[in-house]
């Protein structure tokens, strides 16, 4: 039974991890799911499932028969799916994922995209334009715009859907081999069924989720790719249990064969798998190692055979394909809601205007009998009539085009982030990916970067340095006599003949104590590491080719490999290893796996001579705690584990125990109905689990270099300049994580450096976060006073460097955030009696609730006032609380980055998720939102593509909103002197083409192409990124002066002209005042205000254009040409007679342009909107210049130096600076001289009062 210290200490969920320190293929993703299930041992499952009286389960209760159709026509796997119409619950193996089919794509398609507001709303005022009575513009003037959008959107729907229904075909039509009446037939991929057999051979793709049974292989092995299912190429192994392999094998034996399946509802956990198989009287455990997904490729396999289970649409990869979390950035935000004030102000002055025509109707339209129209409608009637009239007049004030070029916009964006050659990694010939086109601009408002650890800051790539056994330490410099060198001298391992050739080590006096066997320890040491691990080995060439679920166990197995202890093989419950050269087999008895929860693995084997002994490696965290007393050599394992840490080493620790033979089988009986039970199997085998691994004997510990990637340094410089902070959060020891923090140089010598578990010098955690809240409080109180900068500074916190640090770890976070979970008790129910009580119990749980959320965003406010945070030893949801946190509190743009499957739900929980192709997978690159080689390439993504893409977005939508104010106020002007009547300023199809050809190319390109700067600048001077995390450029001050600029632009159009108009006469004697000529002025005038920036040379949309093509100008001629002939075009008398009704500015656009006065006209009205906009502009650059003005004015200058300081720094040496910036990730050498120097580059401690700034106290001074 567990002991009460032992069910004290077990791990939950959220305490202490080690999922980097052995990051198996565990997939820590998904918080609520079980852990992976071990390999359970066939023919040692005695349950007869007649005699079991255990019901099924709920997460057990789907049941599959092997070859009997007839069973699923049972009425309990019928399913009620309309009134009284019934379907199996068992679906069938064609997919569909095609939404439209030629009947329903028009209805079908229309009905979805007038779901969306903007549609929805120009549908309305299409209604509206069709009643005689409110409309004064032709119908066409909507419909044009509103079919142009539609119409995109349907074209590009429909190819995506046949390109859709071209893929499902394929698929369902693809064949494979199915037993139909005893013997195995070509079958359809679209016929196959839930109960089925199927053979599939090599390099063909698996049609549905099925159970192995057997296959060609030794074993029943089976080598498979999952490429289509989470992107990674490298093989994987899966095993049929024994009985099949033995049993099932024949065509006959196929067809005869009718086990029952017990096992999990269909869901979408890719790699958990619970079930029992039971046959022939006897179950048998099955897990995810026995199944083969729909999607997976069999290589290296001639053929194998399987039992469907899950089929179609209840297949794992499509419950997988379901809608993902939509993210959306700030400024989508904002602009809905800009969007939304637009539509206020336009109804307000739509109403505004039907009030003064219908006071107009009262003073001067009843009495006029001209304006009689033989409708006796009432002034206010009538007003109410021009009410609606005006909302359509009005409606290009709600930019119906808006949402459609934001999207251009971006996809754009995101082609020139997949292009960037400077952000393509070659070794892995990976390229960048921008794996979403919806948040591009965010990029450039990143205040908190969440990242990982292993594989994101380092490479990931695992190699053996030090080790410890029996509390000696071994890998330093020494040759064989144990003395140390100056110089590496590599040990020749040509003495094994199954050495890696590329494995290296320098240590030769622990090459000579394997040899001479003196130590006993140290052969026991390198056998546990070739023994107790999931590694399979493929042999090819004669050489042995190791496939680990982790760089961690390749490296310890490869080491083991090189000192003599050579895995070999492997079945399903034996292994043999070569020891020194003599090949033994052992039986394996059971496999304890890792899980994130547990964090070791044990095995059970039983070796020559009969006895039975346990083997564990896994994190000192729990090895110490499960050590028998008697560890003589705790204590210098535990200094040298202090000493690897510190030298940036990933360590683990090794012990084992004997077992006797009847504690073997009464454990080994609990074990076995663990392994089978339907439900709660997890929480079973794990109470199994630690009733036999205590009183652990430790033989030592290993510790594994995990180099730095290139530019890591350099990119944390970078991204602090421009004030982004950051926060590593790994699950690797408190002391490695803080030295790696140094050599990336996010810590420095002057860090000051505050540690979480200092709170034990507080009595309770309450009396914490009393003193906490009081500095909070007081800081808050004092930031509106002018005294708050002393204030501030008397505080100890604030005292001194600016440059502060807080580490903390995983349990440190479970109690300060009241995480920690309870021990379990028995359950008690106590309802309340009186309405009283019932209050008291909702009162307390709310304070409860207060409480903690005070204490959380108390945490934050301390953190986030570091410049770093380190969290080391914190489950993968922990990481995500953080940033949720963070997200939560701070309301704050986040970034989280890493590289495998521990850092999905970090990464689905930040605003920007990025991921890097690494060694652990691509679980991160298929969950994330941007993608690439290196984590140096973040700076590029964010400093160069985000800054960019901000800049470029709110440019734009500044513009665009200028454009139609500028364009649609000239109508209210209007209003003023045709009585409120909701006419028109514009000719109407110049209203139908204004946002559509006129003006909407130039400022795109602007959105698409604009730089203030060149991307080198950009990275020279990371501060200009903090433009976007101020959101600088587009707010709602900046949107209201952009209402301002288009109304006054709007004022200067119509007024102009009119004043210019007023009781004119022209050169041919006739006046040119008309209506028809004054609309024409004032259309040209406004097509060349928005396309010019000042007369003859500069343009409006080129306003803060700094980057100009030829692709630039041309839209701004084409455009402004394109008007043109579009307007002599429809002003011409041949479209006149052809479209009487619909073209009746017949001769306006000659005539009118033939005037000098009407050029003037306009040239007068250009240059009074432009010149005060190029004079501010002007006096903005040169009296207030901004960064960007001064670097963009200095750039060849800029340019010029940085390639002297370059070449300057090519002749210098690196790392010249302070001794922590001097690692072992950049050099070999540094190891040696670290430990023989007998200090650490572990930084002073911050006391308690520095975190807290207690009142009256004072910072202790700490040596340097």
């Amino acid at each position: 039974m567990i002991s009460e210290r032992d069910s004290e200490t077990t791990f939950d969920e959220d305490s202490q991890p080690n999922d980097e320190v052995m990051p198996y293929s565990d997939d820590e993703t998904e918080d609520e799911l079980d852990s992976q299930q071990p390999v359970v041992e066939p023919g040692q499952n005695g349950i007869n499932r007649e005699e079991s009286q255990e019901p099924l389960k709920k997460d057990c209760s789907w049941q599959i028969k092997a070859n009997d159709q007839r069973f699923y026509e049972q009425p309990q796997f019928k399913r009620t799916v309309f009134l009284c119409f019934k379907k199996s619950k068992y679906a069938g193996n064609a997919i569909k994922t095609y939404r439209y089919n030629p009947i329903t794509f028009l209805p079908l398609n229309l009905f979805e995209q007038f779901k969306r507001a903007a549609n929805f709303y120009f549908l309305v005022l299409l209604i509206l334009q069709s009643i005689p009575q409110i409309t004064t513009l032709s119908w066409y003037t909507t419909l044009v715009p509103l079919l142009l959008v539609l119409g995109i959107t349907a074209v590009k729907d429909l190819v995506d859907d046949i390109a859709r229904h071209r893929m499902d075909n394929e698929v369902n039509n693809r064949t494979c081999e199915v037993i139909r009446d005893g013997r195995f037939k070509t079958t359809k991929w679209k016929d196959i069924k839930v109960g089925d057999v199927i053979r599939l051979k090599k390099n063909t793709f698996v049609p549905a989720d099925i159970l192995l049974l057997s296959s060609s292989e030794p074993n029943s092995l089976c080598y498979v790719e999952t490429a289509e299912l989470d992107g990674e190429t490298n093989l994987k192994f899966k095993m049929a249990l024994e009985v099949t392999h033995r049993c099932l094998q024949g065509e006959r034996a196929m067809a005869d064969f009718n086990g029952l399946i017990e096992c999990e509802e269909p869901n979408n956990r890719l790699d958990k798998f619970t079930g029992t198989l039971f046959w022939r009287n006897t179950s048998y455990s099955l897990d995810a190692d026995k199944i083969l997904l729909r999607g997976c490729k069999i290589r290296n396999t001639d053929f194998c055979h399987g039992l469907v289970i899950f089929a179609g649409a209840d297949t794992k990869i499509m419950k997988n394909s379901g809608k993902t979390r939509f993210k959306r950035t700030k400024i989508d935000s904002l602009t809905n809601y800009m969007v939304y004030t637009i539509f206020l102000v336009l109804i307000l002055l739509s109403a505004g205007l039907a009030i003064g025509h219908t006071y107009w109707e009262q003073q001067v339209g009843n009495s006029s009998w001209y304006l009689y129209d033989a409708q006796d409608f009432s002034p206010p009637h009538r007003g109410f009539l021009n009410f609606w009239g005006y909302i359509i007049v009005l409606n290009t004030m709600v930019p119906i085009s808006l949402y459609v070029s934001v999207e251009v916009i971006r996809l754009g964006q995101s082609y020139f982030i997949n292009w960037d050659l400077q952000m393509y990694y070659p070794e892995k010939d990976t390229a960048a990916k921008a794996r979403t086109t919806t948040l591009n601009e965010q990029l450039g408002q990143i205040h908190y970067i969440f990242s990982d650890k292993t594989g994101t800051l380092t490479q990931n790539i695992m190699t053996f340095k030090k080790c410890c056994i029996n509390g000696q330490r071994y890998g330093d410099w020494r040759d064989a006599a144990g003395q140390l060198q100056s110089h590496p001298q590599q040990v020749d391992f040509s003495w094994n003949v199954y050495a890696d050739g590329k494995f290296l080590f320098y240590d030769h006096y622990l090459i000579e104590q394997i040899k001479s066997g003196k130590e006993p320890e140290i052969p026991k040491f390198f056998f546990l590491l070739a023994i107790c691990h999931t590694v399979m080995v493929d042999t090819s060439d004669g050489q042995l080719n190791y496939q680990a679920a982790s760089p961690d166990e390749g490296a310890l197995v490869t080491a083991a490999r090189n000192f003599g202890y050579v895995f070999l093989s492997r079945t399903q419950n034996t292994i043999t290893i070569s020891e020194m050269g003599i090949e033994r087999t052992y039986d394996v008895l059971a496999i304890l796996d890792f899980n994130s929860d547990r964090k070791r693995m044990s095995v059970i084997v039983r070796e020559s001579d009969g006895n039975i002994r346990l083997y564990c490696k896994g994190a000192d965290t729990v090895i110490y705690e499960r050590l028998h007393p008697k560890n003589l050599k705790r204590e210098a394992t535990e200094e040298a584990l202090d000493i690897f840490a510190n030298e940036t080493l990933r360590t683990l620790c090794l012990c084992y125990r004997d077992i006797s033979h009847e504690e073997f089988e009464a454990w080994n009986k609990k074990f076995m109905e663990a392994t089978v039970a339907t439900t709660n199997r997890d929480e079973a085998l794990d109470k199994v689990y630690e009733e036999i691994e205590k009183n652990l004997i430790l033989l030592g510990a290993t510790a594994i270099e995990d180099k730095l990637q290139d530019g890591v340094p350099e990119t944390i410089a970078r991204l602090s300049k421009a004030d982004i902070k950051i926060w590593v959060l790994t699950g690797d020891k408190k002391e490695t994580a803080e030295n790696i923090g140094f050599s990336c140089e996010l810590l420095t010598d002057e860090t000051k450096i505050c540690y979480g578990e200092d709170i034990r010098q507080v009595k309770s955690t309450k009396d914490f976060f009393a003193l906490l809240q009081t500095r909070l409080e007081n800081q808050r109180n004092s930031a509106g006073s002018s005294a708050c900068s002393s204030l501030r500074m008397n505080e100890p916190f604030f005292q001194g460097s600016k440059d502060r640090a807080l580490i903390i770890t995983g349990s440190w976070l479970n109690e300060i955030l009241l995480e920690k979970k309870k021990k379990k008790k028995k359950l008690k129910l106590k309802f309340p009696r009186t309405a009283e009580e019932k209050q008291k119990q909702s009162e307390k749980r709310r304070r409860a609730e207060a409480y903690k959320e005070q204490q959380q965003q108390n945490f934050v406010e301390l953190a986030c006032e570091c410049r770093a945070v380190i969290c080391c030893r914190v489950t993968p949801k922990q990481k995500a609380m953080v940033v949720e946190l963070v997200k939560k509190y701070k309301k704050a743009i986040t970034l989280a980055i890493g590289d495998g499957a521990n850092d999905v739900n970090m990464i689905k929980t930040a605003h920007i998720g990025v991921g890097i192709s690494g060694q652990e997978g691509m679980q991160a690159v298929m969950s994330s939102d941007y993608s690439f080689g290196q984590f140096r390439y973040l700076q590029r993504l964010l400093l160069v593509h985000g800054r960019w893409s901000y800049i470029r977005m709110c440019k734009f939508l500044r513009y665009f909103f200028y454009k139609n104010f500028a364009f649609t106020l000239v109508h209210i002007w209007y209003s003023f002197f045709n009585g409120f009547s909701a006419q028109t300023a514009y000719e109407d199809w110049f209203i139908t083409l204004y946002n559509v050809l006129y003006s909407s190319l130039p400022v795109l390109l602007v959105g698409l192409l604009d730089q203030d700067v060149s991307d080198k600048l950009s990275l020279r001077f990371p501060s200009l990124y903090v433009l976007g995390q101020k959101d600088s450029l587009f707010n709602y001050k900046k949107f209201f002066l952009s209402l301002l600029h288009g109304a006054i632009t709007s004022l200067v159009i119509f007024f102009i002209p009119y004043g210019a108009y007023l009781k004119t006469m022209g050169q041919d004697g006739e006046a040119p005042s008309d209506y028809q000529s004054f609309a024409v002025t004032a259309a040209s005038s406004l097509i060349f205000i928005v396309n010019f920036q000042a007369i003859f040379v500069c343009f409006q949309i080129g306003l803060d254009t700094s980057y100009w093509t030829f692709v630039n100008a041309f839209s701004v001629f084409g455009s402004i040409a394109l008007y043109f002939g579009i307007t002599f075009d429809f002003h011409s008398a041949g479209i006149h007679v052809l479209f009487p009704s619909g073209f009746q500015f017949t001769g306006a656009a000659p005539n009118a342009l033939r005037q000098p006065y009407l050029w003037l006209t306009m040239i007068l009205s250009i240059a009074l909107c432009l010149l005060p906009v190029v004079a501010w502009r002007f006096l903005s650059v040169t009296i207030w210049p901004s960064e960007s003005d001064n670097i963009q004015k200095n750039r060849q200058k800029l340019l010029a130096a940085e390639q002297q300081w370059r070449r300057r720094q090519s002749a210098l040496r690196r790392g010249v600076s302070a001794r922590r910036s001097a690692y072992a990730f950049s050099h070999q050498r540094g190891y040696a001289d670290l430990i023989a120097s007998g200090r650490s580059i572990r930084k002073r401690r911050a006391p308690l009062d520095a975190v807290l700034g207690a009142s009256g106290g004072t910072a202790a001074r700490h040596p340097s």
